[in-house]
């Protein structure tokens, strides 16, 4: 049996696994089921809580009484890190990249209905010292006598890395369940903490399932580096070393397109046909993106009719109101 570090039990799990019947029968390919992490709970639904779950046991069995955290301007991550502080009591300070002046709107809006402190830093600035101002933040906050600890981007590190572990669990004990068996299980790729999980998960429960992610921002290279530095990170906590290997790292490159978070025409009309086609939104920043990505390789014959692909609905859906004037409805 696999020792798990404490949880704070937040989320609303399992989360259901349904399939998109519609889409399967169009793409005529594989049959596309749909791990619904968006239903994880209510204002803080999607895929980050499963990740804060771990960390803020961490922080709390510690005695930290403030967190740090950071991330774009409408980050997931920041909204549900926020109201996860004020449901435990902690203060909560977010540190937001500052691309464009920001509006009070969606997850913004959402991070200063929770309390949550907002420090607002130029891009150039976020993207070259990013570490040093998280550290100067804590360092500050720890002087005026709080108990500051600081949760990387998306929770993506060691402690964070057991949310998606026990997902792994989780879908095992389904297909249990529903006597199902899926051949790929495929996630959007943002922080690397997500397919991390799912990966270390994989080998512990899904041992006849491929981890396939499709990377939102950056490139294979990075993730790969990136998921190993996750995973070593994660044993430190753990009674057994667990280690992936590179070759065993599945990233499927090329859909970052504009770059993070932005969007193309071609990929926000594909989130309105799947929207209509199914009642599934999908949003513009990760799920959006992945899931066209999917599309694409299924057409290109990647994958192949009668195999059985899990995709995994991380959330975000927060993220589709500031493109709002970015779609085209056509009457």
């Amino acid at each position: 049996m696999f020792k798990y570090p404490r949880r704070e039990k937040l989320a609303f799990l399992p989360t259901p696994i349904h399939k998109l019947d519609k889409l399967s029968k169009l793409l005529d390919g594989p049959e596309i089921y749909l791990k619904r992490d968006d239903l994880t709970g209510s204002v803080v639904g999607g895929n980050k809580i499963r990740k804060l779950e771990y960390t803020i046991a961490h922080a709390i069995d510690n005695g930290y009484d403030t967190l740090i955290t950071c991330g774009g301007i409408q980050s997931n991550h920041c909204r549900a890190t926020a109201f996860v502080a004020s449901k435990l009591g902690l203060e909560c300070h977010l540190v937001l990249n500052k691309k464009e002046e920001p509006k009070m709107e969606a997850n913004l809006f959402l991070d200063k209905l929770a309390g949550a402190h907002t420090h607002y830093i130029l891009s150039e600035e976020y993207e070259s010292d990013l570490e040093n101002l998280l550290k100067n933040l804590k360092e500050k906050l720890d002087q005026e006598g709080r108990k500051a600890y600081i949760i990387p981007t998306g929770a993506s590190f060691g402690i964070g890395n057991f949310g998606y572990i026990k997902a792994a669990e989780e879908i095992s004990e389904q297909c249990i369940e529903e006597k199902l068996d899926f051949d790929y299980i495929v996630t959007a790729v943002g922080s690397g903490g997500t397919y991390t999980g799912l990966s270390i998960g994989q080998k512990l429960f899904l041992p006849k399932t491929k981890i396939v992610g499709i990377n939102v921002s950056d490139n294979k290279e990075y993730f790969v580096e990136k998921i190993k530095k996750i995973s070593k990170e994660s044993s430190i906590y753990m009674d057994r070393e667990i280690p992936i290997i590179e070759e065993n790292i599945h990233i499927i490159d090329g859909y970052v397109g504009l770059g993070y978070a932005q969007s193309k025409p071609d990929e926000l009309k594909f989130i309105t046909d799947v929207a209509r086609l199914e009642g599934v939104v999908f949003d513009p920043v990760y799920t959006g993106k992945a899931m066209f990505g999917l599309v694409d390789q299924i057409n290109k014959g990647t994958f192949k009719k009668g195999e059985k692909i899990l995709f995994v609905h991380t959330g975000g859906i927060f993220g589709i109101f500031p493109k709002s004037d970015m779609f085209n409805f056509e009457e």
